[in-house]
C-alpha cells in the first residue's frame, strides 16, 4: 500500500508535466457550447460558463497547483535546513539570532501574513510563491535545528571532534545523515498543506489573473455557478481536495518506510 501511494504521487508529478500535451484542447478559449455536463461528446468533464472545456483547464490547474506546491515545498525545505544546521551547529549568538527570528515568523498567522504578503506584491505564479514561502520555512529551521542540536550532542560527533575534525566535516559526515530522513518525512507530510493554501490564495483572487487556468481560482470564479451547472465548480475543488489528501497519505507512507528502516 505505502509504495502504491509514493507511486501514485510520483505519478501525479509526471502528469503535471505533461499535461499540456495531454490537454485536448486549448484551456483558454472556448471550445464548445457553455455549461455542457461531463461526459457530453467531445468533453469528458463538460464545460464551463463560457464554453471552455474543464478537462483541458483541470490539466493545465494541476501543473501549476502541484508543481508550485513541490517548488514552495522544496524551496522551504532548503531555506529551513541551512538556517536550521547553522542555528545548531554553531549555537551561541547565531542560534539565538536565526531562532529568535524564526519564532517571530513562526508567531504570525501564517495564513494572514501569506494573503498580506500576496496582496503586497500583486498577483502572478512568481508573487504566489515568494507570499507561501515567507511562511513556511521557519517550520523547517525549527525542526532542523533541534535535530541537530540533538546530534551534536551524541558522542560519536563529540569523539570526531576531540579527534580534530572541523566542523564542515562533522556537519557533513554525522549531522546530516541523522537530519536528512526527519527532514524528508517533515517535507513529504507538509505537501498537501502547501497545496491548500495556494489553492486558497488563488481562490481569494491571489493567484494569477483570470483567464488563466487555477483549480482554486477556477472553483471560486465559478461558485455562481453551483446552482444551476454544480459540476464547474466542484470539479477543479475536488481535485485540490484528492492532491491534498494524496499527498498526505503518501507522506504517511514515505513516514513508515524511514521509521522501518
Amino acid at each position: 500500500m505505502d509504495w502504491t501511494l509514493i507511486a501514485l504521487l510520483v505519478g501525479i508529478t509526471l502528469l503535471s508535466v505533461v499535461s499540456p500535451l495531454l490537454a485536448p484542447y486549448d484551456p483558454v478559449q472556448p471550445v464548445g457550447m457553455p455549461k455542457l455536463p461531463p461526459l457530453s461528446e467531445g468533453h469528458l468533464l463538460g464545460t464551463d460558463a463560457i464554453g471552455r472545456d474543464t478537462l483541458s483547464r483541470v490539466l493545465a490547474g494541476l501543473q501549476t497547483s502541484w508543481l508550485l506546491s513541490v517548488l514552495v515545498t522544496a524551496l522551504g525545505l532548503v531555506i529551513g535546513s541551512v538556517v536550521g544546521v547553522v542555528a545548531g551547529m554553531f549555537g551561541g549568538w547565531v542560534d539565538a539570532l536565526l531562532m529568535r527570528t524564526t519564532d517571530v515568523f513562526l508567531s504570525l498567522p501564517s495564513m494572514l501574513v501569506a494573503v498580506a504578503v500576496s496582496a503586497a506584491l500583486g498577483p502572478g505564479l512568481t508573487n504566489t510563491v515568494l507570499a507561501v514561502l515567507v511562511v513556511w520555512w521557519p517550520y523547517y529551521a525549527r525542526i532542523v535545528r533541534g535535530e541537530v542540536r540533538a546530534l551534536v550532542a551524541r558522542p560519536h560527533v563529540e569523539a570526531a571532534r576531540l579527534a580534530g575534525a572541523g566542523w564542515f566535516r562533522v556537519m557533513w559526515r554525522h549531522v546530516l545523515p541523522g537530519v536528512v530522513p526527519t527532514a524528508v518525512v517533515t517535507a513529504s507530510l507538509d505537501i498537501g498543506n502547501v497545496v491548500m493554501t495556494l489553492a486558497s490564495l488563488s481562490f481569494l483572487g491571489l493567484g494569477q489573473p483570470a483567464p488563466a487556468p487555477e483549480l482554486g481560482a477556477d472553483t471560486s470564479r465559478n461558485l455562481v455557478e453551483i446552482l444551476d451547472a454544480w459540476w464547474i465548480p466542484l470539479i477543479p475543488g475536488l481535485v485540490v481536495m484528492l492532491l491534498s489528501l494524496l499527498s498526505n497519505l503518501a507522506g504517511d507512507a514515505v513516514r513508515n518506510r524511514l521509521v522501518r528502516r
